[in-house]
């Protein structure tokens, strides 16, 4: 006799044998996904890289994103140099640089300067990165900066 079959009793009345559950327990599912969500909601924050600069504001577009970890170059306010969130000093960047390079598949790199920090202090940073093999340099900006029309690209 297969799943679902109604057999009878001996009083006549029919009773189900063996019929499968029409319903799904979806808590068990709900627990797990509410877990996954707190997770990443706490992991999120830790995967940028935590230099905070005030970046100039353009109206160019986003760069489209790398397999591999960007590696980025952060000039603050104060003046130290930072790779990623470790500070160099000015005499042994290209140095740390030119290792970080044979490591890595991309000779991308993305160089992040405060809005307020002088143009020749970001081009002798430039020069530094070109000198350690980068020739592949995306300066980072915040969107919504003004235009060449001289109209904002927000609002």
């Amino acid at each position: 006799m297969g799943a679902g079959v109604v057999r009878k009793d001996r009083r006549g009345r029919g009773r189900a044998k063996s019929q499968p559950m029409a319903e799904i327990n979806v808590t068990p599912f709900v627990d797990v996904m509410l877990v996954l969500l707190i997770i990443f909601m706490v992991a999120a924050p830790l995967l940028t890289v935590g230099v905070p600069l005030e970046l100039p504001k353009t109206a160019a577009q986003s760069v489209p994103a790398e397999p591999e970890e960007p590696l980025s170059v952060s000039v603050t306010p104060d003046g130290p140099i930072l790779v990623m969130t470790t500070e160099v000093p000015e005499d042994e960047l290209i140095t740390r640089l030119q290792a970080v390079a044979q490591e890595r598949q991309s000779d991308k790199i993305y160089l992040r300067a405060d809005g307020s920090i002088p143009y020749s202090r970001i081009m002798e940073v430039m020069g530094a990165l070109n000198a350690a093999g980068f020739n592949n340099i995306v300066l980072v900006t915040d969107s919504g900066g003004p235009r060449m029309n001289g109209q904002n690209t927000e609002g």
